[in-house]
């Protein structure tokens, strides 16, 4: 077993493989890692509902099987979850990996004892929306779903009869709903960041449906994945030459769509770039969530923003937010977190991303894909001796 290795796998436990996401080998792998003593803790999504769940840091298996199965509908980022030296595995989406990287080279995260399982993410849902979207566009009681899944461009829903109710997503979003705005001009679907990379795209045959495709990026992703093999927790087969190339097929055809959505949503302002930022951030109550949820911000409670700012100030554009914006410059990564714990309902994510952008490309820096390309200020001050 190599970097750069291809498999596809499944969880030999039919209740893993049955109730688990493409068989289940996510799950299997995470708990075999904390029953063989690979880590130490995992950091899972415990359900309270089809809609609704939270993060919990287990060192128990039965916790992590518990919690199989895919959630679009509940878009929390879990790197903020993770405490320093413990040894811990993280499902990850690409902005959970990008997120984790991030902390790590700001020394939040230690990278060395962290196993990030990254799955293949088209985009993710805000749970009111979903619930809104059931009953106007498919006319479904939200209380009636029992599981979701996006395959082949729609977005189904299993109501507990057994039957499948889907939609184009190109349709929903059309409408107003479907992935929330920062999932559909994100470019990475396929988290290639992290130590393995999972998911249903490229899996074919008769293992459709039933198989994880895994890609293998680094010597801790052979670790875990071979420790749940020698277990007994998965089997996994190499994946071949076709079901490679409708893997990168599929990851092109979402990066056209993300690139379509970047000049729906992110093309250059017009006009006074001060008088767009003044406006769209004139409803802001300085209530801190966005800072608070932010899982690339590594200040704690001494931070700048909140430090040269004040409810009592008068200025048209609150401070907290002019050094927010130099603060993520060179590392936001549009998971739309602030976004979505706005009480204003201020589009934080696309403001932030129009600011950052520009600067990301100009250094030619994507935050949060690897360890090796540090901060481009950081970047700056050691080449000017500072």
């Amino acid at each position: 077993m190599e970097i750069g290795d291809c498999y596809v796998g499944w969880a030999t436990d039919e209740d893993i493989r049955t109730r688990g996401a493409s068989g289940g080998l996510v799950t299997a792998m995470l708990a075999a890692a904390l029953e063989k003593g690979l880590v130490e803790a995992v950091v899972v999504l415990k359900k309270l509902g089809e809609f609704e769940a939270v993060p919990v840091v287990t060192s128990d298996p039965e916790e992590v099987k518990a919690a199989a199965g895919s959630m679009h509908s509940v878009p929390i980022v879990l790197s903020r979850y993770l405490e320093y030296g413990t040894k811990v595995a993280l499902p990850a989406k690409p902005c959970d990996a990008r997120s984790t990287i991030e902390q790590a080279k700001r020394g939040q995260v230690d990278i060395d004892t962290t196993y990030i399982v990254g799955l293949n993410c088209g985009g993710t849902m805000h749970p009111a929306m979903t619930r809104k979207m059931l009953d106007v566009m498919y006319k479904l009681d939200p209380e009636d779903i029992e599981g979701e899944e996006i395959d082949k461009g729609k977005l189904i829903f299993e109501t507990k009869d057994g039957e499948e109710h889907a939609i184009k997503i190109d349709e929903l979003e059309e409408e107003g709903y479907g992935r929330r705005e920062s999932c559909q001009y994100c470019f990475t679907n396929i988290p290639v960041m992290a130590d393995i990379a999972c998911g249903n795209w490229g899996v074919i045959g008769d293992l459709a449906g039933k198989g994880t495709f895994v890609e293998i990026n680094t010597e801790k992703g052979i670790e875990i994945l071979r420790n749940a093999i020698d277990s007994g927790a998965v089997e996994v087969t190499e994946a071949d030459e076709k079901g490679k190339a409708i893997r990168a097929k599929v990851d092109g055809a979402m990066m056209k769509v993300a690139a379509a959505a970047n000049e729906k949503y992110l093309a250059p302002i017009e006009g006074s770039h001060l008088d767009y930022y003044m406006n769209a951030l004139k409803d802001c109550i300085n209530c801190g969530a966005c800072k608070t949820v932010c899982p690339v911000c590594a200040c704690g409670e001494g931070a700048k923003c909140t430090e040269y700012s004040s409810a009592a100030d008068t200025y048209k554009m609150s401070l907290f937010h002019l050094v927010r914006f130099v603060h993520l410059m060179d590392s936001c990564i549009g998971c739309g977190q602030c976004t979505d714990v706005c009480p204003a309902d201020i589009s934080l994510t696309h403001i932030y991303q129009r600011f950052a952008r520009p600067m990301q490309d100009e250094f030619e820096y994507k935050p949060g894909m690897d360890m090796t390309t540090p901060p481009f200020f950081g970047v700056d001050l050691l080449e000017e001796g500072h």
